[in-house]
C-alpha cells in the first residue's frame, strides 16, 4: 500500500485565476525561502516520518488521484483543496484544518466521500465530535527530535529562562494583568531571563536560545498541538507553562459564536515536562516549587516527546489509521 497525501498552502488567488502561483515565486525571490508555519509542518513532519520508517507515499500526484478515484487519500490541509480539485476519492481530511465546524456547516453533505476527519488534539476532538460523529479522531503530528535535541545545550547555561511569548489576544490587558507582573517577579527573585515572540523569529533562533536557557516559561491561551512547546521539550528544556483551561477564545467565534472549554495551552503532557499555573497569583505560588524542581533534575521533558510524540510514532499512527480505511474502502 502506498499512502496518498496531498498539502497546499491556503493562498487563495487574489486579482485574476492562478495568480498565487507567479505572487509565491515573486516573494520568495525578493524575501528569501521563508520558513514553514504550522500547517506547512505537518504534512513535512508527516513525510518525514514516513521516510523514517521506509512506508511509501505518493505527494500531491492529482493525475494518479484522477486516474484512481476509489483509492483512498490523505488531505492534510485546509479544505481549499476539497473545493478546487473536486476529489472522487475516499479522503482523509486533516489534522491541519479549519478552525470549528461552523465554518463549513454542509462539509459533510458536500463531500459524501470524506471518511474520517483528523484533528490535532483531544480537546479540538471533543469540540468537533458533535458536528461530525463517530468520524474524529485525534493524531498529532511527530516532533523531530534529532533536529530538536538536548546536543543543543553546549553552553554553561546563563540564563535561568526563556520567555515563549505567544499571547494573541487581549494583548493589552494580558501585558498588564500577566505578562509584565511575571516579569517583574523574575527580577526581583533575582532570576535572568530572555524573551522571545512567536511570529518573530527563526528556528536557529529559537534554537540559540535554548542553548543557553535552564528552563522556559511558555505563555499562550491555548494550542490545538503546540509544536513550539513540544520542540522546546525535546531539547530536553523543562517549562513553566501557562494553562488557564477556560475558554476556547478565538475572538471570531467566542463568545458570540461559540462557547466551548476547557481548551488547554499543554494539550500533550505529563509532570516529567514540568510544572502548569493558570494565574498570576498561582505563577507566583509555583514559582519556587518549579526552581526547586529545576536545580534537583526532577523533570525529563525529552524522554516524554521522545516515548509520545517522535517523528516515527506519530507516521506509524497516521499509517494505522490510513490502511484501516484503505483496506476498509477496497
Amino acid at each position: 500500500m502506498t499512502i496518498n497525501l496531498f498539502y497546499d498552502e491556503p493562498d487563495p488567488d487574489r486579482w485574476v485565476r492562478f495568480d498565487r502561483f507567479p505572487r509565491r515565486l515573486i516573494r520568495r525571490l525578493f524575501r528569501g525561502k521563508s520558513q514553514p508555519g504550522g500547517q506547512a509542518m505537518v504534512a513535512l513532519g508527516l513525510m518525514k516520518g514516513l521516510d523514517l520508517l521506509k512506508i511509501p507515499y505518493r505527494y500531491n500526484d492529482y493525475s494518479y488521484a484522477r486516474n484512481n478515484p476509489g483509492e483512498l487519500i490523505g488531505v492534510l490541509g485546509k479544505t481549499h483543496l476539497l473545493y478546487e480539485q473536486k476529489f472522487k476519492n475516499p479522503i482523509v481530511l486533516g489534522a491541519s484544518i479549519f478552525s470549528h465546524p461552523i465554518e463549513y456547516p454542509n462539509l459533510l453533505e458536500d463531500h459524501k466521500n470524506i471518511k474520517q476527519i483528523l484533528v490535532p488534539g483531544n480537546w479540538m476532538k471533543k469540540m468537533f465530535e458533535p458536528y461530525f460523529l463517530g468520524k474524529v479522531l485525534s493524531w498529532p503530528v511527530g516532533i523531530d527530535t534529532e533536529k530538536w535535541s538536548g546536543e543543543i545545550k553546549k553552553n554553561s547555561l546563563p540564563v535561568d529562562y526563556l520567555i515563549y511569548d505567544k499571547i494573541r489576544w487581549n494583548r493589552g490587558a494580558a501585558e498588564d494583568g500577566l505578562i509584565i507582573p511575571i516579569l517583574h517577579r523574575l527580577q526581583a527573585q533575582g532570576y535572568t531571563y530572555e524573551i522571545i515572540r512567536y511570529g518573530h523569529y527563526s528556528h536557529n533562533l529559537l534554537m540559540n536560545k535554548l542553548s543557553s536557557s535552564k528552563a522556559a516559561i511558555f505563555l499562550c491561551e491555548h494550542e490545538t498541538q503546540g509544536l513550539a512547546y513540544q520542540q522546546i521539550l525535546a531539547t530536553g528544556t523543562p517549562i513553566f507553562a501557562y494553562d488557564q483551561e477556560e475558554f476556547w477564545l478565538d475572538p471570531e467565534f467566542y463568545p458570540h459564536k461559540v462557547k466551548f472549554g476547557p481548551v488547554s495551552s499543554v494539550p500533550y503532557w505529563d509532570d516529567r515536562c514540568g510544572l502548569r499555573f493558570n494565574s498570576l497569583d498561582d505563577f507566583e505560588n509555583k514559582l519556587e516549587v518549579f526552581h526547586r524542581k529545576l536545580k534537583n533534575d526532577e523533570f525529563s521533558p525529552r524522554s516524554y516527546i521522545t516515548e509520545n510524540l517522535s517523528l516515527e510514532l506519530a507516521a506509524k499512527n497516521y499509517y494505522d489509521i490510513y490502511s484501516k480505511l484503505y483496506w476498509h474502502t477496497k
